[in-house]
């Protein structure tokens, strides 16, 4: 047989490639082999009907918490994550320099999941929530990080840090600053966490194009709609000049008013991701499919939220020659959805709910040439 499994008679939606059309795809040695219009069955030792689903390129979350048994944050990727296709997640800063290591080793090396890694400007990195990381600036050690960072550069894509005054004290925009030093050591980006206490002018000003602000649609005060519910003219200057606006839904990040106001103006993030962790994942973030249907709710198209999901999350992480598209000869991460109709309740970080008429779902992934 020339290819191990082939997906017959989907809709294949691969924004990276401009491809939305009903295909075939082929997968030999865990990798992309063939995507044509009538493969024949007899080519593949297996052949699964995805007639009336959906092909798209395995999701990717950039802002997830999956150091499980260390950190009061994790959740156990695998368990979640390859059910929802999502076959790469970015663990946002839970681990910092000093305890990377365990990270690496237990976490993302036996993980089936694609676990990389934003490590935390703090050396406390952040073990435990309620603690203010960068409280005290001697937390910071920017060389340490691009040290980590330059030797592990397979799993880490750049530095976190959190710019709400309950993880800065009085410090500002300084632990901000020490994040782009050890960022630009290492020749990454910087994920930085929005909140309030912060002026957002101030790290706006700061962060470099390709630098991605996380909770771009938080709600508590310092966010991106003014007092009139108008977009600062910084968040506006900031996507034009290159910085990433992504969602980190979360447990408190995500304000279902602020999303409507921002995107009836047409300030749309560039990324979805879902800020997943022990308090969130049994509601009301649950998965990404679950956010990507509210983001399609307040006016995104299917096509576009998959967009938003595979190849401009892949350009955030610097992974976009690797992940999040379905070339030929790239590696065999595939998620299998269906778009289903009816009413669904959601609920915003808020408590605040609506009703959408439509819902993602995951009907099985691919990872590296295995279905999950």
């Amino acid at each position: 047989m020339k290819y191990d499994i082939l997906l017959k008679g989907g809709t294949v939606i691969d924004p990276a490639q401009g491809l939305n059309a009903i295909r075939d795809v082929a997968i030999a040695d865990g990798v992309i082999a063939a995507i044509d219009h009538d493969i024949p069955k007899t080519s593949a030792k297996e052949t699964i009907s995805v007639k009336n689903r959906y092909v798209t390129p395995g999701l990717i979350d950039i802002h997830t918490h999956v150091y499980y048994g260390v950190t009061t944050w994790g959740i156990k990727a695998d368990n979640v994550c390859l059910t929802s296709g999502t076959t790469t997640v970015v663990d946002a800063g839970s681990a910092s320099w000093a305890t990377f290591p365990g990270f690496r080793e237990f976490i993302s090396e036996p993980a089936q999941t694609n676990i990389l890694n934003y490590i935390h400007i703090s050396g406390i990195g952040l073990v435990y929530g309620p603690v203010g990381e960068m409280y005290d600036l001697a937390y910071a050690d920017p060389d340490r990080v691009s040290d980590t960072l330059k030797a592990n550069r397979d799993i880490t894509v750049g530095v976190k840090v959190r710019q709400g005054k309950s993880q800065v004290g009085d410090n500002g925009v300084e632990p901000l600053k020490l994040a782009i030093k050890a960022a630009e050591q290492a020749g990454t980006p910087v994920m930085c966490h929005i909140g309030a206490g912060v002026p957002l002018p101030d790290v706006l000003e700061l962060m470099r194009p390709g630098d991605v602000i996380t909770h771009c649609f938080q709600g508590n005060g310092d966010n991106i709609i003014d007092e009139k519910g108008r977009i600062i003219p910084e968040a506006w200057n900031a996507q034009r000049n290159g910085v990433i606006f992504d969602v980190g839904h979360g447990a408190g990040s995500f304000h279902y008013e602020v999303a409507q106001r921002a995107m009836e103006q047409g300030f749309i993030s560039d990324v979805i991701s879902t800020d997943l962790h022990t308090g969130n994942i049994k509601g009301p973030v649950y998965d990404l499919p679950t956010t990507l249907s509210k983001l399609m709710h307040l006016g995104l198209t299917f096509e576009e939220v998959i967009e938003k999901a595979t190849v401009n999350a892949a350009k955030a992480i610097k992974r976009e020659n690797q992940l999040g598209n379905l070339r030929i000869g790239t590696i065999a991460d595939v998620a299998v959805l269906e778009l289903l109709d009816g009413e669904f309740e959601y609920f915003d970080a808020h408590d605040i709910k609506f009703i959408g008429s439509q819902k993602i779902n995951a009907t099985f992934t691919i990872r590296e040439g295995v279905k999950i």
